[in-house]
């Protein structure tokens, strides 16, 4: 294992402590960003400060690389190209915590309505760690060697940030990585623990929109009409049955549909009706089965019901993907070493793989087949967290307007593990 060496457990005191030394200036950073909240593909002050801190620490710094995502280099002698990226965007939502940094910021989203804007996913953790580590890292650079390319990303929310990063020639303009890592904070887990997956850690998301025509007229005259609304709701049941009969119990995905539009008076059936759908899933092979299956679903709908094929639904898959975040095994295994040094084994927990959504898996899909792990970063604190089971209660989920880490240690935690992965596979 690269860098991994009887040298390691000897500075791993060294680490925990220069983490430590930055967790003040970090948590005072994440305190900024999560005042000074901005919007997807609106980060302009926030990646200001990112490049502001990346320079400070020495790093050779790209701004506007693929619209506002900063890039960083910081060449260290010969050694591995380590990738490690944070997030930078907010959400629309109000913040309902009460800190006494609180966001009261507002924005105009692209739709042009005046919105809410709160880090209500901890990206504002994110960014703080990604600065501490580097800052750590840059103090310690006597202890490894290599090249650590970094960036603070656009519009992870919007799936977009990577994937434009990424086709603006990231691994074409800097060195291509031979690992990629990056955090994201999980409310269900105690700060000061990270939560690890060896394979599948995030789903995979694609959006399907499904245009189902009819025959309209008067709803007093149904026999005159072919409606869609039937249709359309036969398709929703039928669809249930792509899960349960047509997929292997052991491929897990998810179809959903979220959304129903037909129709504007109770008088009259209407010529379409327009319906929106999300799928999630882990394996490449079932997506594109389930895709089918909803294609050849709908169109018998339609065929019952009596339309002729010029009137078969319209299944559009839309071209904006988020593919699984597929955790490398052998950096998954090599991180768990690396943070048992740092935070001891009992602070590892194996989690369980989750069917939401993030951008990270597109560093991973690239020709260069850059292996990656994302690390879910324990940000509950542990009382809160005791205090919350033992009255069957739940913290405060990602999105909510009431999410409420236990900064510092979360912060402090995250410093400290990723600096140890990085001088952990690039130690001398």
């Amino acid at each position: 294992m690269a860098g991994y060496t009887t040298l390691f457990a000897q500075i791993s005191d060294m680490i925990n402590i220069e983490a430590h030394k930055q967790t003040e200036y970090a948590y005072e950073l994440c305190k900024d960003l999560h005042q000074n909240p901005e919007l997807s593909f609106q980060e302009i002050e926030t990646a200001a400060r990112m490049a502001a801190e990346l320079g400070k620490a020495g790093f050779e710094v790209t701004k506007n690389f693929s619209g506002n995502s900063v890039v960083g280099v910081l060449k260290n002698g010969e050694g591995p190209v380590i990738l490690l990226r944070t997030d930078m965007d907010a959400l629309p939502v109000k913040e309902k915590t009460g800190l006494d940094f609180s966001s009261d910021k507002t924005s105009t989203d692209k739709d042009g309505n005046e919105v809410s804007v709160m880090h209500a996913c901890g990206h504002d953790i994110h960014m703080s760690v990604w600065t501490g580590t580097i800052r750590t890292l840059a103090t310690l650079k006597d202890y490894w060697k290599g090249t650590l390319v970094v960036i603070a990303q656009q519009a992870e929310e919007f799936s977009g940030g990577a994937g434009e990063a990424i086709e603006a020639g990231l691994f074409r303009k800097f060195p291509v990585p031979d690992y990629a890592m990056a955090y994201h904070i999980n409310p269900e887990l105690e700060a000061g623990k990270i939560g690890l997956v060896k394979g599948p850690v995030f789903a995979g998301v694609k959006s399907v929109e499904i245009t189902v025509y009819g025959k309209g007229g008067h709803g007093a005259y149904p026999e005159k009409c072919i409606d869609p609304v039937v249709i359309a709701s036969r398709i929703v049941l039928n669809l249930q049955t792509i899960v349960s009969r047509e997929v292997s119990p052991l491929d897990p995905v998810v179809v959903t549909v979220g959304s129903i539009h037909g129709g504007t008076q109770a008088n009259i059936i209407p010529d379409q009706v327009k319906m929106k759908l999300t799928l999630r899933y882990y394996k490449d092979e079932v997506i594109e089965k389930v895709i089918s299956a909803i294609k050849r679903i709908s169109d018998a709908a339609a065929v019952m019901a009596g339309l002729d094929e010029e009137l078969l639904p319209d299944v559009v898959v839309s071209p904006v993907e988020t593919p699984p975040v597929l955790n490398d095994p052998e950096l998954s295994g090599k991180i768990n070493d690396f943070a048992a040094r740092i935070i001891g084994e009992d602070s590892i927990e194996e989690v369980s793989p989750a069917m939401v959504g993030e951008d990270f898996g597109k560093y991973g899909r690239t020709p260069e087949r850059v292996p990656i792990c994302l690390i879910w970063l324990g940000s509950t604190n542990p009382e809160l967290m005791a205090s919350l089971r033992a009255e069957g209660k739940e913290p405060f989920p990602l999105h909510s307007p009431f999410l409420n880490p236990d900064y510092q240690n979360t912060i402090e935690t995250g410093i400290r593990v990723m600096a140890g992965n990085v001088i952990g596979i690039a130690g001398k």
